[in-house]
C-alpha cells in the first residue's frame, strides 16, 4: 500500500546450513532410536496371569487384557500376559472345592475342563462365602467389587404394565401373594444352587415368606411353586418368555423370573417381539457384585500382575466397557454410553441395612435356604409310617375335639399336596401285631405319585387306629429302614418319615440297644437313608435322637398335637440330601 513498507527478513546462507545440519541429526538420531526399539526386546519375558470370569463380563476383561498387552505393560521388566476364560461361577466353585475333596450344596462335580485360576471373578460374593465355609483354607482376604448388577424380577412388558410398571413400587410379599393365591402367574427361576441371581431371588422370596403368619408352610409352598418352574440354565428360562405379542402367547408363556439387570438388558438388545421389564422389587435383594478374588497360594509374581490388572479394572475406561455390556460400576452407576432401563434407578448400590432381606447376607442363611431348597425340591423316595396305636384315639382339645389320628392324617394329606409328581411315596401303619405277628402293615408300596396320588389320598382317609394296639416302634423303624434300603435310589433323597404319639411299648420286640447296633451294622454312608421322626404329645425324644444320629434326619416334636401340621412341614423342609 502507498506510504507502507513490508519488513523483509534477510536470507543468511550460514543460518540455513546450520539448520540443515540439525535437521539431518534429528532424523538420524530418531532413526537410530527407532532401530534400537525394534532391535531390542521390549520385555525380558512374560508375567502370566489366568483369570476366570462369568461369560457376560469376559468380553470387557478380554478387551482390557488386550489393551495391556498392546501397551506392553510390564511387571519388573516382564510383559503382562493375561489369559481370560469365560467360566460359569458354579463350575469354578466346584473345582475349587474339589481340590480340597469337598462339594458344595447342589453344585455337583466340576467339569474336566474347568481349572482353578489365579484370579477368580464370580458374579457374586456369595460364591466366595460358600467356598470358604466349606473349605476355610481357601478364604480370600480381600475381594473388591469391580462391577454391579441389581437382581430384578423380569416380566413381559405387557404383564408388567398391568401391575403399574414402571411407576408403581412393587414388593416381594406382593409377588409371593400372587404366586400362592392361585393366579395364573407362571414364575420360573434358574437353579439357585448354581445361579447367583436365582439364589438372590430365592433369598428374597424366603424372607418375604418368613413374615407370613404360617412362615414354614408359606416358605415351603413358595419353594415348591418356584421349583415347578425352574430351569438348569439361564438361556432356558429366557427361551420360555413369550415369543409373540398376543394375549394367548403372553398368558401361556413364562410370566416372571428373578434375573440380573444385565441379563434383561442383553435380552432386550436382541429386539425380541415381547421385551422384558425389569421390576426393582422392595426390599432390594442381594445384587451381583463381581468380586475380584486373588486365589490364595499363587506366586508373588502373579500376585503383582493381579494387582496391576486390578488397577486397570478400576479406571473410567473399564467402567465404560462395562456399560456397553449392561453392567454398572461397583458404585451402582453406569459408565458412558449405557442406556438405563425403564424404571431403573440411575444409581443402585447395596441396600440399606434396614431394607435388606432378613439375614440374607450371612453364609449360614445362604446354606440354610439352599439346603431347604434341595430337600424340598430334590426328587424324593419316601416311606411314610403312621402310628395307629390305641392312644391315637385320644381327643385333642386344641383341635376342636379331633383325635390325634385325625390331626395326623390331615397333616399327611396336606403334606402330600406339596409333593410334586416326581416323588415316590409308600404308606405303612404300625402298632402291634397289625399283620400277623408284624407290628407294621404295608398299605401301599413305594411308588410314583404321578400314578398313585389319588389312591394314596383315599387310603389315608380310610386309616383307623387299633383300639387295643400298643406301640411297636423299634421293630417298625428297623423294618422301614431295611425296606427303603433294599431299593435305594441314587437320584433321590431316600427317607423314612414316621409319626408317633408314644414311646416304644412292645415287650416282644427288639430293644433300643439292639436296634442301634443293627442300624450301625447295616447303614451305608454311600447310600444314606434319612429317618425323620415326628412325635405328638409327650414322647421321650432322647432314644429317638440316638437313632437319627446314626441314620441322619432328625426328631421333631409337636407337644400340642394340633401343631402336627406345622411340624410335618418343618420336618419335610429340613431334610437334607446328605446324612447329618
Amino acid at each position: 500500500m502507498p506510504g507502507r513498507h513490508r519488513n523483509r527478513r534477510r536470507f543468511h546462507p550460514a543460518t540455513s546450513a546450520i539448520a540443515a545440519v540439525f535437521a539431518v541429526a534429528l532424523v538420524v538420531s530418531g532413526a537410530f532410536l527407532a532401530y534400537r526399539q525394534l532391535a531390542e526386546p521390549a520385555c525380558s519375558g512374560e508375567a502370566p496371569l489366568t483369570v476366570a470370569a462369568p461369560p457376560e463380563m469376559a468380553p470387557a476383561l478380554q478387551e482390557t487384557a488386550a489393551a495391556l498387552s498392546a501397551q506392553k505393560a510390564e511387571i519388573d521388566g516382564a510383559c503382562i500376559a493375561v489369559q481370560v476364560t469365560a467360566a460359569d461361577p458354579a463350575d469354578v466353585a466346584a473345582a475349587v472345592a474339589a481340590l480340597r475333596g469337598l462339594s458344595l450344596t447342589g453344585v455337583g462335580q466340576p467339569s474336566g475342563s474347568t481349572q482353578v485360576p489365579d484370579v477368580w471373578i464370580p458374579d457374586s460374593a456369595t460364591w466366595l462365602a460358600r467356598v470358604s465355609a466349606a473349605a476355610p483354607n481357601t478364604a480370600v482376604q480381600e475381594a473388591p467389587s469391580i462391577a454391579r448388577s441389581p437382581v430384578v424380577v423380569a416380566m413381559p412388558e405387557p404383564a408388567a404394565t398391568g401391575l403399574g410398571w414402571p411407576t408403581a413400587k412393587l414388593t416381594w410379599p406382593a409377588l409371593l401373594q400372587q404366586m400362592t393365591a392361585g393366579t395364573k402367574l407362571h414364575i420360573g427361576i434358574v437353579e439357585p444352587t448354581r445361579d447367583s441371581a436365582g439364589l438372590s431371588g430365592l433369598l428374597a422370596m424366603a424372607s418375604a415368606a418368613s413374615t407370613s403368619p404360617n412362615a414354614q408352610a408359606a416358605t415351603t409352598g413358595a419353594l415348591r411353586t418356584l421349583a415347578a418352574g425352574r430351569s438348569a440354565l439361564r438361556q432356558d428360562i429366557l427361551a420360555r418368555f413369550p415369543r409373540a405379542n398376543d394375549p394367548a402367547a403372553i398368558a401361556s408363556g413364562l410370566g416372571a423370573a428373578p434375573l440380573s439387570e444385565q441379563a434383561v438388558i442383553a435380552y432386550n438388545a436382541a429386539k425380541p417381539p415381547v421385551p422384558l421389564a425389569g421390576l426393582y422389587l422392595e426390599p432390594a435383594p442381594i445384587a451381583l457384585d463381581y468380586p475380584y478374588a486373588v486365589m490364595p497360594g499363587i506366586e508373588p509374581e502373579r500376585q503383582a500382575t493381579a494387582g496391576r490388572l486390578l488397577e486397570a479394572l478400576q479406571t473410567p475406561t473399564f467402567r465404560d466397557r462395562l456399560a456397553k455390556i449392561g453392567l454398572r460400576g461397583p458404585d451402582g452407576g453406569f459408565g458412558t454410553g449405557a442406556t438405563t432401563p425403564r424404571g431403573a434407578p440411575e444409581v443402585m448400590g447395596a441396600p440399606a441395612p434396614a431394607a435388606s432381606p432378613t439375614a440374607a447376607t450371612t453364609t449360614a442363611a445362604v446354606e440354610r435356604i439352599l439346603s431347604t431348597w434341595v430337600a424340598v425340591t430334590l426328587p424324593a423316595r419316601m416311606l411314610a409310617v403312621i402310628d395307629v396305636s390305641g392312644s391315637m384315639l385320644q381327643q385333642v382339645a386344641t383341635a376342636g375335639g379331633a383325635t390325634r389320628a385325625q390331626v395326623t392324617l390331615e397333616a399327611a394329606r396336606r403334606g402330600l399336596g406339596l409333593f410334586d409328581d416326581s416323588w415316590a411315596v409308600g404308606l405303612w401303619t404300625f402298632s402291634t401285631e397289625l399283620d400277623g405277628k408284624k407290628d407294621y402293615k404295608q398299605l401301599m408300596p413305594i411308588g410314583p405319585l404321578s400314578s398313585n396320588r389319588t389312591k394314596m389320598l383315599s387310603t389315608l382317609s380310610a386309616i383307623q387306629p387299633k383300639p387295643t394296639g400298643d406301640t411297636g416302634l423299634y421293630d417298625t423303624i428297623l423294618a422301614a429302614y431295611q425296606t427303603v434300603q433294599k431299593d435305594w435310589d441314587p437320584g433321590r433323597v431316600n427317607s423314612v418319615v414316621l409319626m408317633t404319639d408314644g414311646d416304644n411299648d412292645d415287650n416282644n420286640g427288639i430293644s433300643h440297644e439292639a436296634l442301634l447296633a443293627k442300624l450301625k451294622e447295616i447303614a451305608d454312608p454311600a447310600r444314606p437313608i434319612q429317618v425323620v421322626i415326628l412325635t405328638i404329645g409327650d414322647v421321650s425324644t432322647d432314644p429317638l435322637n440316638q437313632i437319627t444320629k446314626l441314620t441322619g434326619g432328625g426328631v421333631f416334636s409337636a407337644k400340642d398335637p394340633a401343631k402336627i401340621g406345622e411340624i410335618f412341614l418343618k420336618a419335610i423342609s429340613l431334610r437334607s440330601s446328605q446324612p447329618s
